[in-house]
């Protein structure tokens, strides 16, 4: 299987390394390149999965699979350049920093291609998801909350993409997932109001802080997202008819209306690896659908920045 890697900071590494680990155990040789533009050597169990370092992709080449895991404002304009150049593609997310740019402008149709929603395959979400057809929901109330400074370690985090806009950080994009496992369980909200901005001590020029209040026909929901939260907190809250529906997507843990407390405790790689279990299996054709193609990916952009679809 040949694959390219737009990017190989720790979100490009870590799928490379799980794309090596899963094809293994299907008996599958992977042909991993690395398309760069920084000089800045890798560590060498980096360099050990690559079968080739380039800083342009020569005429005539093509790959069973390209992942889209350099920064978020780079993803329309190294779509447009790579266009037709896999056969699958694995895009991070959020897809694009804008939402005015157009999906058919830099993706073939008909092409085969998920934008990433890790948060889909974690337990508790599965769980959740067994759960939910029994469930009468009346409003829900979501959380993601932490400190920006804590989520790479060693890592100076004014240096990084989420600190700053124009390199498509901020909250309310960097933080996507909430609401794209929200559309994912209830689909789109008839309408959405944000308030965002920049609010605490963190040396940063993107969104610290998204604040949403969304309805459906049949509920209302709430979503908060910080950067400056000391304590890790990721959950959503379900208000039912016969009591609260909590799945604390930190604690790996989901309670029932009746207090029952259920345990989906797990690495966090594992969600990883069912991703990527998952896109191999599409790639292949397999899996004849893709659960998160760049349409829908688009719409929850757009929901993320406050604006109804």
């Amino acid at each position: 299987m040949k694959v390219l890697f737009t990017g190989l900071g720790s979100i490009g590494t870590r799928h490379l390394k799980n794309l090596h680990a899963v094809a293994a155990e299907r008996g599958v040789a992977v042909e991993a390149w690395a398309l760069r533009s920084s000089g800045r050597a890798l560590p060498d169990e980096t360099r050990a999965l690559l079968a080739r370092e380039v800083r342009e992709v020569p005429e005539g080449e093509h790959f069973d699979a390209m992942f889209l895991t350099n920064p978020t404002s780079l993803h329309f304009e190294t779509l447009r350049a790579l266009r037709g150049k896999a056969d699958a593609l694995f895009i991070e997310k959020p897809i694009f920093d804008d939402p005015s740019l157009r999906v058919e402008d830099c993706i073939l149709p008909g092409q085969k291609a998920y934008v990433a929603a890790p948060m889909r395959w974690c337990g508790t979400m599965l769980a959740l998801e067994k759960c939910l057809p029994e469930l009468r929901v009346y409003s829900a109330r979501v959380i993601c909350s932490s400190y920006l400074p804590d989520w790479r370690p060693n890592v100076d985090y004014r240096t990084v993409y989420s600190a700053h806009r124009d390199m498509g950080g901020g909250v309310a994009i960097d933080l996507i997932h909430e609401w794209d496992y929200l559309a994912g369980l209830f689909g789109v909200p008839d309408e959405i109001h944000c308030l965002r901005g920049t609010y605490s001590h963190l040396e940063i020029d993107s969104d610290d802080l998204a604040v949403y209040i969304a309805r459906w026909p049949h509920m209302l929901g709430e979503v908060h997202l910080d950067y400056f939260g000391r304590t890790y907190r990721r959950a959503i809250e379900l208000f039912c008819e016969h009591g609260t529906v909590t799945a604390d997507f930190g604690e790996g843990t989901l309670t029932r209306e009746d207090g029952t407390v259920e345990h989906y405790e797990e690495p966090v790689n594992e969600r990883y690896l069912r991703e990527m279990t998952y896109f191999l299996d599409y790639a292949a054709g397999e899996e004849k659908k893709s659960i998160n193609p760049p349409e829908t990916a688009l719409a929850v952009l757009k929901l993320t920045l406050g604006e109804t679809v």
